[in-house]
């Protein structure tokens, strides 16, 4: 139808966000709405300390995921290009995941989960930038690189795996969310941000975590999107491979956090087999899980992802998927069995017996086929709306999509004569035939002028109104959010305007990192050992409540002199911490556990 401290917060700087970067083929492919969630990633402001963190977490994980987790781990931390020693550049991880039909880009935070699956889809890992702090060192609930990179990435290095999660992206992108939805993503973003900012105050984080769970209350009935976020998290994120009683691990949650890795195992998480179920359970990302889900194998996965997909509309099609395109209240595409797609905002569907038998969407809408938009009907021309009956028209022995055009001469639609058509739902048509769109021998659009269409004596055309463009398809045969083809309906999703929080790193700060720089020089046989007990005498005297730059000179000195004067001073100053400080003390304890058995 056509109608007329020593760190100081600093939330204004940004990272940067040209796109001059080294990508490969899978990113080249990438489309305009996707890219501009894209950042570069600040390669050069990650801290000596950013990157000792990264070092002990993949450390840690090396050396206890080589026994929990699932072989393809190990085995894809090799194929992915992802060190133990400092933190990957995205550029060199493209390199060699361009060998295993992947991509990776930077991204600043949490990005909006349908675009979050849509990059999925296209097999492009997104990456957020940040790395935890220290104070997060054992688990954030802000994504960051240790937990994308490190923990994505080498599983996808299984095939099987990385088909798994295609098909995961493919049908996610294309769920349907509910206005709650794009709310309760805005709080998490909003939590993340301010606990990943060291420096926020307990109300401030105590305002935001109150912010999430109103949120949470009010979300009314799960969206297609919020359950396919849940299968999400039990399988991609926190899932287990198998068998409840003897799993291993392989979700990215698990495999970067060092302290939920160890948890998860324990007998008080519950082990569940994992069925289509797991969709309807809700998570808590600020808490760890109470259970988890086990797959068998990777294969099981699909078989569990068919399942899930037979539930929603984009293979449902119907009067169900109208419905769940007008919830929405955005952008969304409705496919007739002839072929033909409409994008727009759906705002209304007439149904009969549980059929749809008219709909209607208002603001700017197109024709598409195929994903590609049909020359003539853009959202300019479709810039009021577009609306167009769905069924049988009444006495035609097959549905008209399936005529030809000589049948469509024979029972008289022919352009320039005047036309009246009664579909089986009581939807009629009158008006003069003044043109056909025909793809792949389909008919898939006629165009009246001075056009009337009534339902029940209801007028939903009139002749004054320009041209209608009606829609041939007896069924509606899928629904998706988001238009079929986003370049030409000019969509995009939305980039965040709340940053993650940057900040301005003060004298004393940078001369602590300074220590950081010259420890891993010496490791790296770039200067003498004979630093260490000056380095550890100003770490000592400056920064008493730093530990983990501690252990890393304890490490160099256990390879050169262990019962020396230093290592001794360091070994009673980090027993002093595990004592005095509960939170360190595991943490502590496993990098003494690391240094003296040998270690990754």
């Amino acid at each position: 139808m056509h109608r007329s401290a020593s760190q100081q917060p600093d939330a204004l700087q940004r990272i940067p966000t040209t796109k001059h970067m080294e990508t490969n083929p899978i990113i080249d492919k990438l489309p305009r709405h996707l890219m501009s969630l894209v950042i570069e990633q600040p390669y050069n402001a990650y801290t000596p300390q950013d990157h000792a963190v990264w070092r002990y977490v993949m450390r840690q994980n090396v050396r206890h995921l080589g026994k929990v987790a699932h072989p393809a781990y190990l085995e894809g931390l090799a194929r992915t290009g992802i060190g133990v020693e400092s933190i990957p550049s995205i550029e060199g991880m493209n390199r060699i995941l361009r060998e295993i039909g992947w991509a990776a880009v930077a991204v600043d935070g949490f990005v909006p989960p349908a675009a979050f699956m849509a990059f999925q889809a296209y097999r492009v890992l997104v990456i957020a930038a940040d790395i935890r702090p220290i104070d997060q060192i054992g688990y954030t609930p802000a994504p960051d690189i240790i937990h994308e990179a490190a923990g994505h990435a080498p599983i996808i290095a299984d095939p099987q795996y990385a088909d798994f999660l295609q098909r995961f992206g493919e049908l996610g992108a294309k769920a349907f969310l509910s206005p709650q939805d794009y709310q309760l993503y805005e709080a998490i973003r909003h939590l993340s941000i301010i606990k990943a900012d060291p420096y926020s105050s307990p109300e401030t984080i105590a305002q935001a975590e109150e912010r999430l769970a109103s949120v949470s209350s009010r979300m009314g009935e799960p969206s297609e999107l919020a359950r396919i976020r849940n299968l999400h998290w039990w399988t991609v994120e926190y899932g287990l491979i198998g068998t409840p009683e003897d799993p291993k691990i392989y979700g990215a949650g698990l495999l970067s956090s060092i302290e939920e890795s160890v948890l998860c195992l324990e007998p008080g998480v519950k082990k569940i087999l994992l069925t289509m179920a797991a969709a309807e359970c809700n998570y808590d990302i600020t808490e760890p899980q109470p259970q988890l889900f086990v797959t068998p194998d990777f294969g099981a996965l699909n078989q569990v992802l068919d399942e899930f997909a037979a539930t929603l509309a984009v293979t449902r099609g119907g009067l169900y998927g109208i419905r769940q395109a007008i919830r929405s209240g955005s952008t969304a595409t409705v496919a007739y069995n002839s072929g033909l797609e409409v994008s727009g905002t759906f705002t209304k569907v007439i149904e009969k017996n549980e059929e749809p038998v008219y709909l209607k969407t208002t603001g700017p809408s197109n024709l598409n086929i195929d994903g590609k938009e049909l020359p003539g009907h853009d959202t300019t021309y479709h810039a009021h709306g577009f609306g167009s009956p769905v069924g049988r028209v009444r006495n035609l022995a097959v549905p008209l999509e399936d005529f030809s055009e000589e049948e469509l001469e024979q029972v008289g639609l022919i352009t320039g004569e005047t036309v009246h058509l009664e579909f089986e739902s009581g939807v009629t048509v009158s008006g003069t035939l003044c043109g056909k769109v025909i793809s792949k021998g389909r008919l898939v659009l006629l165009s009246f002028d001075h056009c009337r269409v009534e339902y029940q004596g209801r007028v939903l055309f009139e002749p004054g109104w320009g041209t209608f463009d009606m829609a041939v398809g007896s069924r509606i045969v899928s629904a998706w959010s988001g238009p079929a083809d986003p370049d030409a309906f000019g969509f995009s999703y939305p980039v965040p305007a709340e940053k993650t929080h940057k900040v301005t790193h003060s004298g004393q700060a940078l001369r602590l990192h300074r220590l950081y720089r010259q420890v891993r020089e010496i490791r790296e046989g770039k200067d003498e050992s004979a630093l260490l007990p000056g380095i550890w005498e100003e770490l000592r005297r400056d920064y008493p409540d730093d530990w983990l730059c501690a252990l890393e000179i304890l490490e160099l000195c256990q390879q050169g002199d262990p019962a020396g004067k230093t290592a001794m001073e360091i070994g009673r100053f980090l027993d002093g911490k595990r004592r005095d400080d509960e939170a360190l003390a595991k943490l502590i304890g496993d990098g003494l556990a690391m240094i003296h058995g040998g270690g990754a």
